[in-house]
């Protein structure tokens, strides 16, 4: 654990101390507590965001969807090579 050293005001310092008091703990409590929330919530937000983009990302692709009344069937390990080699010769020759 490191320990750090704050430059606040004597009053600031003051009301911490009292309010920590209070709540039955230590001003270095209350600033290891927020520091450690500060140190989280970068990587929540980036969470987040990165969450929202992919959620934005799916809304676009079902707008341009073709709507089907059947959910598509996903194809078995032994299917997917042929249509890989379907789809070259249709490229080719298109």
């Amino acid at each position: 654990m490191k320990n750090i050293t704050l430059k606040i005001d004597d009053e600031t310092y003051h009301k911490a101390r009292i309010q920590a008091a209070r709540k039955g703990t230590s001003v270095s409590a209350v600033v290891r507590d927020y520091l450690a929330a500060f140190a989280e919530a970068d990587e929540e937000e980036l969470h987040a965001r990165r969450v929202e983009s992919l959620q934005r990302l799916y809304a676009r692709a079902d707008a341009r969807a073709t709507p089907r009344e059947q959910p598509l069937i996903p194809l078995t390990r032994d299917e997917i090579p042929k249509t890989s080699t379907m789809a070259r010769t249709t490229m080719e020759c298109g």
